[in-house]
Parts: C-alpha cells; structure tokens; sequence
C-alpha cells in the first residue's frame, strides 16, 4: 500500500528524535526539573547560609570554618 515502510522515514523519524533528545536533555540537566533534581550546595555555601539566617553565632561560623578549611589527612 502508499503507507509501507513510512513510519520509519519522513515526521515520524523527526518526532522519534524530538523524543530522545527531549529525554536525553531531561537527565543530563544538572538544574532542578520540577523538583526532582536539586543543586548541591558546599559545606560552605551552607555555613555561610547558617550564619545569615541566625541559625549560629559569629564565634561558631569561624570555629566550623577553621574545621572545614583543614586539610585532609589519611
């Protein structure tokens, strides 16, 4: 008939690729998709969002960060 072997040529083809490219986007996003990714913060990042807030004192942001700023030893 007209039809045979359509689906695999012409829109049909081009939709497929919109498809994959669409999926492919949506997992290697390092950015939150709807919620179900989230940015990951450094330890620092949320030392200093601590001491903004008043979760800690001056005194205790500088002890964490003197922590945080040691080197790893094995």
């Amino acid at each position: 008939m007209f039809y045979d072997g359509y689906h695999l040529a012409g829109m049909h083809l081009f939709w497929w690729f919109v498809w994959l490219l669409f999926i492919f986007w949506m997992f290697a996003s390092p950015y939150s998709i709807m919620g179900y990714r989230m940015l990951k913060y450094s330890s620092m990042d949320i030392l200093k969002r601590r001491l903004a807030s008043g979760e800690i004192s001056n005194d205790e942001y500088h002890e964490k960060k003197r922590i945080l700023e040691l080197p790893l030893t094995k």
